[in-house]
C-alpha cells in the first residue's frame, strides 16, 4: 500500500469512526476505501470490521455518561447482538455476498420509516418481559447482518430501541454503541482465527476509527434528540439508496 492509499483509509477510518458513534453506516466509507486501494471484496470486509471494532470501543468510552443506570440491559443485549455477529461472521466465510442484498435495503428503510414516526404510546406500556421477546430476536438478526457487512445496522438497532425502550434518544444510542461494539468484536475475534485479515488495513482503519468516534462522541452527543433522530433518517435513507443502486 503507498503512502497515499495509506492515507486515504486513514481518512476514510476517520469519517467512518465519527459516524458510527453518532448514526452508524461507517462502513460504506471504508469498505469502498479498501476496495479501491486493491483489497478483494471479503479481505476488505474482514480488515474494515477488524479495524472498526475499535473505532466502536472508543465510541462507547465516548458515551459512557449516557450509560450510567442501564448497563445491565446494555450488556444483555450486547451478548444476543455478539452471538448473531458469530452467526453473520461465519455467513460471510461460507455464503456468496448476494444473500443479504434484497432484504437488507428494505429492512433499513423500515427502521428510517420506525425512527420517522412517533412511536406508539402502546409499545412503551407493554411489560419489560414482552418487550424483551421483541427485541432480542431483532437484535439477533441485526447481530448477523452487522457481522456478516453491517452497514447501518446501528439504524435498524437504534429504531428498535426507540420503538420500544421510553427512554431519550441519546441514551438509546449509547446502549446500541455498546450493542454494535460487541457485534464487530465478536466477528472480528471470529475472522482473526478463521479469515486472511490485511493488518496493515486494519491498523489504519483501527487508528482513525478511534479518533473519529472521539470526535464523533464528543460533538454527537450535544445534538438535540430530536435533530438527531432526523439525522439517522437521513442518513439511512441514503444507506439503502446506495445499497439498492449497488
Amino acid at each position: 500500500m503507498s503512502a497515499p492509499e495509506a492515507l486515504a483509509v486513514l481518512a476514510a477510518a476517520l469519517a467512518a469512526g465519527g459516524v458510527n458513534a453518532i448514526v452508524g453506516s461507517g462502513s460504506l466509507l471504508t469498505f469502498p476505501t479498501l476496495l479501491a486501494v486493491g483489497y478483494s471484496p471479503v479481505t476488505a470486509n474482514v480488515s474494515n470490521t477488524v479495524g472498526l471494532c475499535f473505532g466502536n470501543f472508543s465510541a462507547v468510552w465516548g458515551y459512557r455518561a449516557e450509560l450510567e443506570g442501564q448497563e445491565r440491559r446494555a450488556a444483555l443485549l450486547a451478548v444476543v447482538a455478539g452471538l448473531g455477529a458469530i452467526a453473520g461472521g461465519t455467513l460471510l466465510l461460507v455464503l456468496p455476498s448476494s444473500v443479504f442484498d434484497a432484504i437488507v435495503p428494505a429492512l433499513i428503510l423500515l427502521a428510517c420509516l420506525l425512527m420517522a414516526t412517533q412511536p406508539n404510546p402502546r409499545f412503551h406500556a407493554i411489560s419489560r418481559g414482552a418487550r424483551a421477546a421483541v427485541l432480542g430476536p431483532i437484535t439477533f438478526f441485526a447481530g448477523v447482518y452487522a457481522g456478516y457487512f453491517g452497514a447501518a445496522a446501528g439504524v435498524i438497532l437504534l429504531a428498535s430501541l426507540r420503538l420500544l425502550i421510553p427512554e431519550r434518544l441519546q441514551r438509546l444510542n449509547g446502549a446500541k454503541n455498546v450493542m454494535i461494539c460487541a457485534a464487530n468484536g465478536a466477528a472480528a475475534l471470529l475472522f482473526v482465527i478463521f479469515a486472511h485479515v490485511a493488518f496493515a488495513a486494519a491498523g489504519l482503519v483501527a487508528v482513525g476509527s478511534i479518533v473519529g468516534a472521539q470526535l464523533g462522541s464528543t460533538y454527537g452527543r450535544r445534538i438535540p434528540d430530536e435533530v438527531l433522530r432526523w439525522v439517522v433518517v437521513a442518513v439511512g435513507t441514503v444507506v439503502a439508496i446506495v445499497l439498492i443502486v449497488d
